[in-house]
């Protein structure tokens, strides 16, 4: 998912003809011969021998990497593939079968919920689910492949037209062993026209579950057709997911040859684990399977992590202080933590790889220091070992359950999947933010007939120095929240100027203030874009800059054309277009054709959008259709390519585009409401 500033809209360019670059050079001329002396000529020295051609034979070119599948990978390391397959990451996505279903088909096993009602069953040695397809008809669709199986286990079919589509009804397995459905209890009813009715595009495997289910994903839709292809190299995430394509590595058998993520550096690392753990918008579409992230490679060239606003709209999967409050955020919780931001903690500071021993949830095993200390609380103590060692003399409380460091730092507060989870945050509680902004604490998550004030008195009594730790999130929920957003402008401003605050939580505040102050934010927001070097953060602050319409901002953004960080240089020149600033155009224009970024959505879309305010109905057609070959489900621009056909005297490209836009979006109320001005046919 992408933020939807308003000057973010994709664009593309027609590369230009093949040659137009080429030219040819003339050889280099022979040295000239020494003039004669004017006096006395010396002799002439004979002429040197013709040299003889030699005949070059150039090296044949490095062969791309590529994927091999992790069984090429067991023919060598057949301990760590048997380690594997003994974790969850290997069955992040399975075949339909019995080993790996855990959900019930035996016969009469039934669910109805508020808006969707499934029969699952099984035939020999095939599942099936019998509920309510797009047509609002009762069908039965086989089930093919499951994902998960640890906590909820999610059944897939395969549609006719190449689409996975998630089934209406998942497998609780941590709960009563019972159906459920998960997405009627976050999303309500759930009618065949809503985006998240289960045989919907935002349903589909490919959009929402396979980048990080599956191992080499290469998805591919014909747009002709409508038909979709997948491909990958394992399903699950397997040991290319983490080491990246190991094809150059089983040929050459070096190890410079393949990733080891332990020996990255450490934004590296992480980024290995952050592909997957945490929300993020692409820089590059789905579909573009060249550009797909690799371990090695940095997170911010390829992802910016969804923090609190998802496009103009306030994400529901957050605290208000910008904690995330929904599970599979690991990423964002834990940049934000005093663990990252001071002591440089990645996931790997505390967890193994998946096919390592490992305590439960690849948790390292360590010996703790202290008698009554848990396997979390061992872990801990290799950056905090005097306190782990205090044991009760710092929990102040004597439960054994109070002795492991998760109960007060990583309460489980944190929802998914009908189950609790721990905080990734990793901070101190704040009962005043649960009585100010209804913000769960972990005191009061096992003291619950307590009120916060009181949770508050103790815990100050006993930690002095946490009152003072405390101001950060009372800040930044008084930063965050709507209900305090009319006098949030100071609380913001002092979150976007602290150097010392996340990137990620300052890019948020900036965001929130251009959005809720308009001009006014501007003076903060030009501040804070010239004193950072962080990508994700001056991408935000340049996101900031076109919501305030701060065309005052022009000089400052006209430098970023060439930053170093793609994100950047995009958000520059989108934003400076939209500003109508003349020389975005030729930023846009080499960000369409040049062969490591043409594959860029927004850039294209844009160069349409700046053609049809110029009237050439041609370019802007063109643009728009280039843009839709690399994000072919993208509705909008498939509305305004609708609208350009009928201008240009073709209803039916017009009423197609618009009957694809409902393919992917059912909702889109101008697709439905151009069709119905269309003549009917």
């Amino acid at each position: 998912m992408r933020s939807s500033r308003p000057v973010l809209v994709a664009l593309a360019v027609v590369v230009l003809a093949a040659g137009l670059f080429f030219f040819l050079r003339a050889p280099a001329p022979t040295p000239a011969t020494a003039p004669p002396v004017a006096q006395a000529p010396a002799p002439q020295a004979p002429a040197p021998p013709a040299p003889v051609p030699v005949k070059t034979v150039e090296a044949p070119p490095a062969q791309p990497n590529h994927f091999v599948g992790s069984q090429l990978c067991a023919d060598c390391h057949e301990e760590q593939h048997a380690g594997w397959k003994h974790d969850w990451h290997s069955r992040a996505l399975s075949p339909a079968t019995k080993a790996y279903v855990a959900g019930t088909f035996t016969a009469g096993t039934h669910f109805k919920g508020e808006s969707s009602e499934a029969w699952m069953r099984r035939d020999g040695n095939h599942y099936l689910m019998r509920t309510k397809g797009a047509d609002g008809n009762l069908g039965e669709w086989p089930v093919q492949w499951v994902v998960g199986g640890k906590r909820m286990q999610d059944p897939i079919t395969l549609l006719p037209d190449g689409r996975w589509q998630v089934l209406p009804v998942y497998f609780h397995v941590t709960g009563k062993g019972e159906w459920v459905d998960y997405s009627e209890k976050k999303q309500g009813a759930l009618a065949p026209d809503h985006p998240f009715f289960w045989a919907n595009f935002r349903r589909s495997a490919q959009h929402a579950c396979m980048d990080c289910h599956v191992t080499g994903l290469d998805a591919r839709y014909d747009r002709a057709s409508h038909q979709w292809e997948t491909k990958f190299a394992d399903a699950g995430v397997a040991c290319e997911s983490c080491h990246g394509p190991g094809g150059r590595h089983a040929e050459s058998q070096l190890p410079a040859d393949i990733i080891q993520p332990a020996k990255l550096s450490k934004d590296e690392g992480f980024a290995v684990c952050a592909q997957c753990h945490g929300p993020r918008r692409t820089l590059f579409p789905m579909l573009d399977a060249k550009h797909h992230f690799q371990p090695g490679q940095r997170y911010d060239a390829s992802y910016q992590p969804m923090v609190l606003l998802v496009g103009n709209d306030r994400s529901g999967d957050f605290f208000a202080d910008g904690r995330p409050s929904t599970s599979s955020f690991e990423y964002q919780a834990l940049i934000q933590s005093q663990c990252h931001l001071k002591g440089g903690a990645t996931c790997l500071t505390c967890h193994t790889a998946p096919h390592a021993p490992s305590a439960p949830n690849e948790v390292k095993k360590q010996k703790p220091v202290a008698a009554r200390a848990s396997v979390n609380a061992a872990t801990c103590q290799g950056c905090h070992q005097d306190v782990v060692a205090q044991g009760e003399q710092h929990t102040h409380h004597k439960a054994a359950a109070a002795q492991d460091c998760l109960a007060c730092h990583m309460p489980p507060v944190v929802s998914g999947v009908l189950d609790h989870f721990a905080d990734h945050a990793l901070d101190v509680p704040v009962p005043q933010n649960t009585a100010r902004h209804d913000i769960p604490n972990a005191c009061n998550t096992c003291h619950a007939k307590q009120t916060p004030d009181a949770m508050q008195a103790s815990l100050v009594k006993w930690w002095p120095k946490a009152e003072a730790r405390q101001q950060r999130r009372l800040r930044l929920a008084d930063a965050f929240d709507e209900k305090t957003a009319a006098g949030s402008r100071g609380a913001l401003e002092a979150v976007l100027a602290d150097t010392a605050e996340a990137g990620t939580l300052r890019g948020a505040a900036a965001k929130f203030l251009a959005r809720r102050f308009k001009h006014d934010a501007v003076p903060a927001l030009r501040a804070a874009l010239k004193g950072t070097t962080d990508p994700t953060l001056r991408s935000d602050i340049i996101d900031g800059l076109g919501a305030a319409n701060a065309r005052e901002a022009t000089e400052d953004l006209v430098p970023l054309l060439k930053d170093g960080s793609l994100w950047v240089r995009q958000g520059a020149a989108l934003t400076l277009a939209a500003f109508g600033d003349p020389r975005a155009m030729p930023a846009l224009q080499a960000l369409a054709t040049e062969p490591e970024t043409r594959g860029l959505v927004q850039p294209h879309v844009m160069l349409g959008q700046l053609a049809m305010r110029k009237r050439d109905v041609v370019t802007a057609t063109r643009e728009f259709e280039q843009a839709l070959d690399l994000q072919p489900y993208n509705a909008d621009v498939l509305v305004r390519l609708a609208d350009l056909y009928v201008v240009q005297g073709n209803p039916q490209k017009g009423r197609d585009r618009l009957e694809e836009a409902l393919r992917f979006d059912p909702q889109n109320k101008f697709a439905k409401q151009r069709l119905g001005m269309l003549p009917v046919q």
